[in-house]
């Protein structure tokens, strides 16, 4: 699976200004994301805001699937307060990366945060490009396989929970999982239950 490719200078600021948008450059400020080609060349950075707010600028975004043995998958149930699909129920730990970090670097980050979970072995799967009506993300997506200890920080996740497969199959249609797990899942079901 490829990574991000950083240039040896750091990647201008967007937006940039032109003629359909007069005006200073852009400088760095908050939580900056890489932007990125599909093939994963960063040619630019901006924050957060901006790649969210209609630009539809491909940026950078890791996944991360636990299943255990038994091949029970862990979703977390994305906290009330988040912008984004409130409430429903998502990827085990997924996040942005920060202009700078490597991929790899920011599942260990992501992880970190949002489960608690330090040490572990991941599994890379793959890296696509998604497109939702809001934003593009380039997806890196790994998988873990074990029954590690979790302790969700209750500030980024509602709970957790640890789902078998059929249980999964009959929430598909509930409008309970974000399309964006369900649209991943189906790519890398049997990839990841290969792993078992």
């Amino acid at each position: 699976m490829m990574d991000l490719i950083y240039p040896l200078d750091p990647a201008p600021v967007y937006p940039r200004p032109s003629i359909h948008r007069p005006g200073k450059q852009a400088v760095p400020q908050g939580e900056m994301f890489p932007l990125v080609e599909p093939s994963g060349l960063v040619y630019g950075q901006a924050a957060r805001q901006w790649c969210h707010g209609g630009s539809r600028a491909l940026h950078a975004v890791v996944h991360l699937h636990i299943m255990d043995r038994f091949g029970r998958l862990y979703l977390q149930k994305r906290a009330p307060d988040k912008d984004f699909l409130p409430g429903y129920w998502d990827t085990a730990v997924g996040g942005h990366v920060t202009y700078g970090e490597r991929a790899e670097e920011a599942l260990y980050r992501e992880a970190a945060e949002e489960l608690g979970l330090y040490a572990f072995n991941s599994h890379p799967l793959e890296s696509y490009v998604y497109e939702s009506e809001r934003e593009q993300e380039l997806i890196f997506v790994y998988a873990l396989i074990g029954h590690p200890e979790l302790n969700p920080d209750m500030a980024e996740v509602s709970e957790g929970k640890w789902w078998d497969l059929e249980e999964l199959e009959q929430a598909w249609d509930r409008d309970i999982l974000t399309p964006n797990f369900q649209t991943e899942f189906r790519r890398i079901k049997d990839r990841l239950l290969a792993l078992l």
